[in-house]
């Protein structure tokens, strides 16, 4: 793979800027579209804030899975009667969304998977079986979710290969100029999230790609916190793989999506062997189906895809730079408001920030503060984040964490604000 020609994407980052939403953008009617918004926590409003772990569905997405289970169900690409042909159609329909979605170049680079991290372990897997041998490195960064830490451990332990950790500074931004210091003629990919889902850092993936493709070293990313936040665009973004989560996009869980250049993903083995992969199978060889059926081996999650392009027409008709303004601007009234409660710190200063805002409340440990929140109807995170490697960095272990989506308000940030003084009284 690192002797293969890599045409290079050089666009610039998307940036979030602490901008008014957008005029238009109707945050209650947004929330009137989403039933799970509308019921009490703890006897009170709920407020949602653990979007970086799960989105709540509107309800189009809940009638997508209902309508799909209801009238079409049937398995896809087995059958020639009318019901199996309706839910073939209705399965490949959301390819067809999710490649506009990604504007990805082929429909057939779209791979239908349970979430980003199997994705992640696909691209591990495959490319273990296949590429690794000793001494062949794998780059990733110290900012990522176990789901892109894990799996090239793996993949290393099994082929003798090695990991390679860029480290971040203080502020939470990578640093670039240790890449470039571990770039070598054994680095065999880079895998990196594009919003990190400890403290926000949103990476420079152009940048990034830039410098792998330098050196003829293809670049996955981890899309997982950013496809909920940021437009996505795998041809601007240079990048040669791509993952993402249906749940955290407002879909279902259960889904999610491996997008890979046509080339890279039919050079590579089959992950699972099965129904639907095959072109043909005898006792002494089997010849494999093309893309994408090679890595969709077994019956999918139909309805989960279903439900995610009905997610993602739902992000369409609201306007993906509209969604983005909102975000950025209830971001910054957030972090304004966190950084004024007396004894919290924010975790992490990053130049682009996007989603998520970790802290810590003096002399509160982290779970007791989430329990706290709690009864005031607030619903935040605490722990590791399944991001163990980031916390000791900033001298915790653990930290809690409000994360921001569509249709959250500022009324909800002041209720946040609210509860963690509240907290600090307690603990006084």
């Amino acid at each position: 793979m690192s002797g293969e020609m890599i045409e290079l994407h050089q666009a610039p980052a998307p940036r979030l800027r602490a901008a008014p939403p957008e005029r238009g953008y109707d945050v209650e009617a947004v929330r009137r579209d989403f039933p799970g918004l509308a019921q009490l926590s703890r006897g009170q409003p709920l407020a949602y804030l653990d979007n970086a772990a799960t989105t709540q569905k509107p309800a189009e997405v809940i009638e997508a899975l209902a309508s799909f289970y209801r009238d079409d169900c049937a398995n896809v690409h087995r059958a020639v009667y009318e019901l199996g042909e309706r839910a073939t159609a209705r399965f490949e329909a959301a390819r067809d969304q999710v490649r506009r979605f990604l504007n990805a170049p082929r429909r057939e680079e779209v791979i239908f998977v349970r979430g980003a991290t199997e994705a992640l372990n696909l691209v591990a897997t495959v490319l273990a079986r296949a590429r690794l041998k000793p001494g062949d490195e794998i780059i990733i960064s110290g900012l990522e979710h176990h789901s892109n830490i894990v799996p090239w451990q793996l993949a290393c332990e099994q082929t003798g290969a090695r990991l390679r950790v860029v480290p971040f500074q203080r502020d939470g931004d990578l640093m670039l100029d240790q890449l470039e210091r571990l770039l070598g003629p054994n680095t065999r990919l880079v895998a990196v999230t594009q919003v990190a889902n400890s403290i926000g850092t949103v990476n420079p993936i152009p940048e990034i790609v830039a410098r792998a493709h330098a050196r003829r070293v293809p670049v996955l990313v981890d899309g997982a916190q950013a496809a909920p936040h940021l437009p996505v665009d795998v041809q601007a973004l240079g990048c040669d793989f791509y993952a993402f989560s249906g749940h955290k996009l407002y879909g279902p869980t259960g889904i999610g999506v491996l997008w890979g250049r046509h080339e890279l993903l039919d050079s590579l083995p089959p992950y699972q062997g099965g129904g639907d992969m095959i072109r043909s199978v005898t006792f002494e060889k089997t010849i494999y189906a093309p893309l994408p059926s090679k890595f969709e081996g077994g019956t999918p999650h139909i309805a989960g895809a279903v439900g995610l392009a009905a997610a993602l027409a739902y992000l369409e008709r609201l306007g993906r730079q509209a969604i983005a303004s909102h975000e950025a601007a209830l971001l910054a009234y957030a972090e304004e408001q966190l950084t004024a409660i007396p004894g919290l710190r924010l975790f992490g200063r990053p130049r682009q920030r996007a989603g998520v805002l970790a802290f810590a409340l003096e002399r509160v440990h982290p779970h007791d503060l989430a329990t706290i929140v709690d009864q005031h109807g607030v619903a935040i995170r605490a722990g590791h984040h399944c991001a163990q490697p980031v916390w000791p960095h900033f001298g915790v272990n653990a930290a809690a964490r409000a994360s921001f989506g569509l249709y959250n308000t500022r009324a909800e940030v002041d209720r946040l604000v609210a509860a963690l003084a509240h907290a600090g009284e307690v603990f006084r």
